[in-house]
């Protein structure tokens, strides 16, 4: 199982030093991925309606690719994972530009996590429809995988139109793999067709069994085996038991995870020698 961190950017400085200093110092820790979360745009919590979800307009985000392209060259050991890319509302052919972008700069070490949001704010701010976020991020699968694995490709679907184009360079993979969040049995389905890994959000395997043993489901019926699947969960360094924070671990190890990233994210930890104390436990007692 590999294991890599979330990096914390609701709760550090947007400061390339700090950057530089958490991501040399994971990657000497003997993490191997860094996973970072993804909004564009947030919602102001006071506007009419309220707050919509977790994270609104006081929370900082980075985008990710560009959060990625940067310390792909202080830190040249470290993979990365959009954990996740809210994909239906960004265009198609750019998101595949960035990515094969960035998998050439981290030497094929891009692992594409993707989902559909659940903020209509965004879409509307980014001139996407909402409504149909699901049915299009199929298809934009489905796209993406094509311009990255063929110099010129001709396609028209019901949302996109490529009449012969392609992007140049390609990504070191052909083509990046695409892991997906969301628990909603649709998604687990979409998945099962088109995925190469699932990023749940449970706490816990027990919590997890039940879409756990739904996907396994699904990809049996596409002829596919959770065993051969990805698997990556972000249990929390909540608390001072770090005994329970390694066996917690352990068992999504036992349940089959492929990968695990440790998240410091929402833990009371105000600093950046406090995240970095963290996981240096946590590195000493299961790395």
């Amino acid at each position: 199982m590999q294991v890599g961190v979330v990096y914390p950017q609701t709760e550090l400085e947007s400061d390339p030093t700090i950057i530089r200093d958490y991501a040399q110092r994971v990657q000497e820790m003997g993490y191997q991925h860094i996973l970072a979360y993804d909004h564009v745009l947030g919602a102001n919590p006071k506007r009419p309606g309220g707050r919509l979800g977790p994270y609104t307009s006081e929370d900082s985000f980075m985008e990710p690719f560009s959060l990625f392209s940067f310390i792909a060259g202080i830190a040249p050991r470290l993979g990365f994972v959009t954990g996740i890319i809210i994909l239906p509302q960004r265009q198609t052919a750019l998101v595949a530009k960035q990515a094969a972008t960035l998998d050439r700069l981290c030497a094929g070490r891009l692992r594409l996590g993707i989902g559909v949001g659940w903020n209509p704010v965004e879409f509307t701010a980014l001139n996407q429809d909402f409504s149909t976020r699901g049915s299009r991020s199929e298809e934009q699968v489905q796209l993406l995988k094509r311009l990255w694995t063929e110099p010129l490709i001709t396609y028209k679907g019901q949302w996109h139109d490529i009449p012969d184009a392609g992007i140049n360079p390609l990504p070191v993979q052909k083509p990046i793999p695409i892991w997906f969040g969301g628990h909603a049995d649709i998604v687990l389905q979409r998945m099962a067709r088109h995925g190469d890994g699932w990023l749940p959000g449970y706490a816990s395997v027990e919590e997890a069994q039940p879409a756990l043993d739904r996907l396994k489901a699904y990809l049996e019926e596409e002829g596919r085996s959770l065993e051969a699947f990805g698997l990556e969960p972000r249990p929390k360094l909540a608390g001072t038991n770090m005994d329970r924070v390694v066996r917690d671990a352990q068992e999504w190890k036992d349940a089959g995870a492929s990968h695990i990233s440790i998240n410091t994210m929402g833990c009371g930890f105000s600093s950046l020698s406090q995240h970095l104390g963290a996981l240096t436990q946590f590195a000493t007692s299961f790395l």
